[in-house]
């Protein structure tokens, strides 16, 4: 009798740490709920960083992971863009990529039947047609942007200027029309190599047999809609979201913040954070403190060191570089003691926002922490500083309806006393209290799409349904 062979995916994500947690939340599915194995295999420019470490070394022992060895970016010229550099990263280790399949393919009990990339992995889909394997993506954004990224070939022939240059907004299928200068960084210079391989990877989306994205119907029904009407060309396009990671338990258990927040009244407490790749520049940290204490609110703070530390050098020399509470305006601490907290780098921050007295979000709407708030009800104040962060940010304010944002002048550069006003309007305002309601419906939506009936488990379902089928071929 044959022995019966465990299904088996390879998953390629694209360097950054965003891409690869919600990789991990898609694994953990897979392994959990379906049975099946799955192999990380890891593109890398460099050693494998401590973070993508801890992240792999904590998954259940059917997810393995194979670290590629790095590729060399010596001709790249200084100040190459994150997109072409991520890209390239890919591209370059497909030689690497096909030795790990390959031996992966011989690996007794299972079978690999299917190789997911992220949203710039398109060219692996070479390797998955040698070895005659699925090829699916998974992309960890938006679907709005996943619109977009459908919708840019067409964009491209139809516009000949840039799109910030557009007098009409943007009207990509299913999505409010938005302005070109709110689009994602990488479409904004439309002779940059990184817009070319945005388009790049765009036109080859449609090679993927199927793809999924990390979000769900109540959240964006009119782009998923869009994304599902079927065209000819066009890959099956699966919302199972939302997938975001919850920190660990021992590190709940001792940390400060926490304790912090467990003194503090329900719902007070702003959490401000800019992600792990987010930072300010030295003058605008400095607004955003003085605001925080102007908007005379409770908030906790992870402050990182400033985006411009050679154009403060003297200022850093006298006060010390390592800390980045160094930075902060002098005698702040000791005037918000008590209202508020600042710990330095790093917090955690699923806890945080899952804790009763944490009321709102001031964030830089990277789609992993827009998420985490939304699983838990905690409504935006939106401040994007990179990479698709503005669209999201415009998304969650004239769409989904559960942001603030405060307004900035021609620089980007916001004033302590719009902080302070629209601080104040988030957490005590009328409409705080209508975007904490909204957020609470979708909360309960996110709770119900991912439970056992739920429409993005299903989802989900139907892709392993496939894949399963493919065990006996």
């Amino acid at each position: 009798m044959a022995q019966v062979q465990t299904p088996h995916i390879a998953m390629h994500p694209s360097p950054g740490m965003g891409h690869l947690i919600p990789l991990t939340e898609l694994a953990k599915q897979l392994v959990h709920r379906h049975n099946f194995t799955v192999t990380f295999i890891v593109p890398c420019d460099g050693p494998p960083t401590k973070a993508q470490k801890s992240v792999l070394d904590a998954l259940p022992p059917s997810i393995d992971h194979v670290f590629l060895p790095p590729v060399s970016f010596d001709d790249l010229p200084t100040g190459t863009q994150m997109e072409t550099v991520i890209s390239l990263t890919v591209s370059r280790s497909l030689p690497y990529l096909r030795d790990t399949v390959k031996s992966l393919i011989g690996r007794e009990g299972t079978k690999l039947v299917g190789l997911v990339v992220d949203l710039f992995g398109t060219d692996a889909f070479e390797v998955a047609r040698e070895f005659n394997i699925s090829s699916y993506i998974f992309y960890c954004s938006t679907a709005m942007a996943l619109s977009l990224f459908l919708y840019l070939p067409k964009l491209d022939e139809a516009v000949s200027c840039e799109y910030w240059e557009l007098e009409e907004p943007v009207k990509i299928p299913g999505c409010v029309p938005i302005p070109g200068k709110e689009l994602l960084d990488p479409v904004q210079n439309r002779k940059d190599e990184a817009y070319k391989w945005v388009l790049h990877h765009a036109k080859r989306y449609r090679l993927a047999e199927g793809i999924l994205v990390n979000s769900f119907m109540e959240l964006e029904p009119g782009a998923l809609k869009a994304l599902q009407e079927k065209e000819p060309g066009k890959p099956p396009v699966y919302p199972v979201g939302p997938l975001v990671k919850l920190d660990s338990k021992a590190v709940a258990d001792e940390s400060k913040c926490l304790k912090w927040l467990d003194e503090q009244p329900r719902g007070s407490v702003l959490y401000v954070s800019f992600g792990s790749g987010g930072t300010l520049s030295y003058k605008q940290v400095t607004e955003l403190a003085l605001g925080l204490e102007m908007s005379e609110q409770r908030f906790l703070w992870v402050v990182r060191s400033p985006s411009d530390e050679a154009a403060n050098a003297t200022y850093f020399s006298v006060h010390g570089k390592g800390d980045p509470l160094a930075f902060l305006p002098k005698g702040f601490l000791e005037r918000t003691k008590g209202r508020g907290l600042v710990v330095p780098n790093w917090a955690p921050q699923a806890h945080i926002l899952g804790h009763e007295s944490t009321g709102g979000f001031l964030t830089h709407c990277g789609w992993n922490s827009a998420l985490e708030s939304i699983a838990n009800g905690v409504p935006f104040v939106a401040w994007p500083l990179y990479a698709e962060q503005k669209m999201n940010a415009f998304m969650f304010i004239h769409e989904i309806k559960v942001a603030l944002r405060p307004r900035a002048d021609e620089n980007g550069f916001v004033e302590r006393e719009e902080v302070a006003v629209v601080v104040k309007g988030l957490m005590e305002g009328e409409e705080g209290k209508r975007l904490r309601n909204r957020m609470k419906d979708l909360k309960d939506a996110a709770r119900k799409s991912l439970s056992d009936e739920g429409a993005s488990t299903k989802a989900l379902s139907d892709v392993v349904t496939k894949w399963k089928a493919l065990v006996c071929n």
